[in-house]
């Protein structure tokens, strides 16, 4: 897994996505056993960012869903959820907070 996950967010990094951080939620009440969250540069750059995924890693990923909006995209590999968000999206709907709290089994609190 964590071969997986190195690549995610080391192709991520090489496409400059800032701020990223990877949430292990593995014994954890939740439907996937890591979430990744990355911030774009913008609009263009988190369309951009998905398609660096898409030829990065999709010969051995495999995509179940793709939820793409300009200002947010989420990325289902069935275990593996990835988040790549502008800035002020990031802001706005703090996914860090639920997802640590979550992380440091504190769900529901």
């Amino acid at each position: 897994m964590t071969n997986r996950i190195e690549k995610i967010t080391s192709l991520l990094d090489k496409n400059k996505a800032e701020s990223i951080e990877v949430f292990d939620l593995t014994e954890k009440n939740y439907f996937v056993d890591y979430a990744i969250i990355a911030s774009s540069l913008g609009s263009r750059h988190t369309a951009a960012l998905l398609d660096h995924l898409k030829n990065g890693i999709k010969p051995d990923e495999n995509f179940n869903n793709v939820d793409e909006s300009g200002d947010w995209i989420v990325v289902d590999l069935g275990d593996i959820l990835i988040h790549i968000m502008t800035p002020e999206y990031r802001v706005k709907y703090d996914m860090e907070t639920f997802l640590s709290d979550l992380s440091d089994g504190k769900e529901g609190i």
